[in-house]
C-alpha cells in the first residue's frame, strides 16, 4: 500500500566502476574545491588501501593539505572535534574521507563543526544537526560493503565518556560524491566482508519492514538483497572477484539509501546499544540480532518479511513456500545465512561469542528502549521483551 505521505532524498552523485577513483579530480573540481583534506585511518595507510587515493589525487590539480590518519574504530566526539582543528589549521576546502563507516562519520560530524562555526560537536547531536546548506565539499569513498554512509544522511558517533553512541541526522550530511572502486574492497579479509554485508542486510531488511518505509525504499532495499543474495557467496569464494566486489559495494550503497529514507528500527536500537556497552563491531551486532528483531516483529510485520523471501532465498523458494509460511521461511533465510557465514568466515552466532556477558543484557535493554531507531519499529517493545529478546540472543 503506498502511504499517505513520504519523503526520499539522495542527492550524492554516485561514481562507480573500475577505476572511479580517477576521476576525484573531475569531481573535486566540478565542487568548487583544489585543497583536500584525506581522512582515512592508519590501518588503510598500512595495507596500501588509501594509497589508491593519494595517487590520484597526484594527478590532479588539487594539493592534499594534510592526511589525518588518526580515525579509531569507532569514531569519537573527540576525533571530530580534532579533523575539524586540522581543517581550519591548515586552510582546507574539501574533506576526501576514505574508510568504513567510523572515518565516513567522522567526516559528517566535522562537516557539522565546521559549518556552524563550533568547537564541539556535543552542541548538535540529534535530528537536523546540520541546518542549512553545508560549507565543506565532500567525497566519500567507502573502503567496506556495509553501512552505506556513503549515501546516508545519518552520522553514529561515540561519547567515549558516557559509553554511548550518538546519532546525527540531517539531509546535508549527505556526501557530495559517492565513489564505488572495487580496489578499495578487494583486499578486505573474509570474516570482515562477512560482517560488513550483514550490515547491509540488515539496513535493507529493517527499511522494507519500518513504520517509514515507502515505494521507493522499497525498490533500493529489494535490489540491495539481491545483490547480496547473488554475490557475497562468489565473494567468500573468491576474495579477490572484483566484479562481485563491486556489486556488493552497490549493494550496501542501495541499502544506505534506503534506510537513509525509511530508518531502521529494533535491530539497530538494539546493536547500538550492544556495540557501546559491550563494545560488540556493529556487523557483529547486525548479525546476530538480525533473525531475533525479525522474530519479535513477526506479528506486525510478517506480510513485508514474506515479501522479502523471494529477494532473500529466490524466485523458486517464494513459490514453493505456502504464503502463511513465508514470514517464518525469511526469518530461517536469514539464519540460514549466519550459519554459511560462521562455517566460512567464523561469525559469531550468539551475543555471548561477541563478549556480551549476562550482566550487560539490562544496561543493553535500557540503552536500546531510548535510541531513536526504536520509534521507527512496526511494534515497540516493553523492557522485559527486550532483555527476553537479548537472553535469547546469548
Amino acid at each position: 500500500m503506498i502511504p499517505d505521505y513520504y519523503e526520499f532524498c539522495n542527492s550524492a552523485k554516485i561514481v562507480s566502476g573500475t577505476k572511479a577513483i580517477e576521476h576525484i579530480g573531475y569531481e573535486l573540481a566540478s565542487l568548487g574545491a583544489s585543497r583536500p583534506l584525506v581522512l582515512t585511518n592508519k590501518q588503510l595507510r598500512d595495507l596500501k588501501v588509501a594509497t589508491v587515493v593519494l595517487d590520484a589525487l597526484k594527478d590532479t590539480e588539487a594539493e592534499v593539505v594534510a592526511v589525518y590518519d588518526d580515525v579509531p574504530v569507532d569514531s569519537s566526539v573527540v576525533v571530530v572535534n580534532d579533523v575539524a582543528r586540522v581543517y581550519r589549521e591548515t586552510g582546507a576546502d574539501a574533506i576526501v574521507a576514505v574508510g568504513g563507516g567510523s572515518v565516513l562519520d567522522t567526516a559528517k560530524g566535522a562537516t557539522i563543526v565546521l559549518t556552524h562555526g563550533a568547537e564541539d560537536l556535543m552542541e548538535y547531536r540529534g535530528a537536523e544537526s546540520l541546518m542549512g546548506r553545508r560549507a565543506v565539499a565532500f567525497i566519500a569513498i567507502p573502503t567496506t560493503a556495509g553501512t552505506g554512509s556513503e549515501v546516508t544522511s545519518a552520522a553514529v558517533i561515540k561519547d567515549t565518556e558516557r559509553h554511548v553512541k550518538m546519532g546525527f541526522t540531517s539531509l546535508s550530511l549527505l556526501p557530495d560524491v559517492a565513489i564505488l572502486d572495487p580496489r578499495m574492497t578487494v583486499g578486505l579479509p573474509p570474516r570482515l566482508t562477512a560482517s560488513t554485508a550483514m550490515d547491509a542486510l540488515t539496513h535493507a531488511v529493517e527499511s522494507f519492514s519500518c513504520v517509514q518505509a515507502n515505494p521507493l525504499s522499497d525498490c533500493y532495499a529489494r535490489a540491495a538483497i539481491d545483490l547480496i543474495r547473488e554475490y557475497l557467496p562468489t565473494v567468500m569464494a573468491d576474495p579477490k572477484d572484483r566484479g562481485a566486489r563491486l556489486a556488493l559495494a552497490n549493494a550496501a550503497l542501495l541499502a544506505g539509501a534506503a534506510f537513509s529514507n525509511a530508518m531502521v528500527g529494533i535491530v539497530h536500537a538494539m546493536g547500538h546499544a550492544t556495540g557501546g556497552v559491550a563494545d560488540v563491531p556493529h556487523g557483529d551486532a547486525m548479525a546476530i540480532l538480525l533473525p531475533h528483531g525479525m522474530t519479535y516483529n513477526l506479528d506486525a510485520a510478517g506480510d513485508r518479511y514474506g515479501e522479502l523471501l523471494m529477494n532473500l532465498a529466490g524466485a523458486e523458494a517464494y513459490a514453493s513456500t505456502p504464503r502463511d509460511e513465508r514470514p517464518a521461511a525469511a526469518v530461517e533465510a536469514v539464519r540460514s545465512m549466519m550459519r554459511t557465514l560462521h562455517e566460512q568466515a567464523g561469525l559469531p552466532l550468539t551475543l555471548g561469542e561477541a563478549g556480551v556477558l549476562p550482566e550487560h543484557v539490562s544496561e543493553i535493554a535500557t540503552a536500546a528502549l531510548n535510541d531513536g531507531a526504536m520509534s521507527m519499529n512496526p511494534k515497540q517493545p516493553t523492557y522485559e521483551e527486550l532483555t527476553t529478546i537479548l537472553k535469547d540472543a546469548l
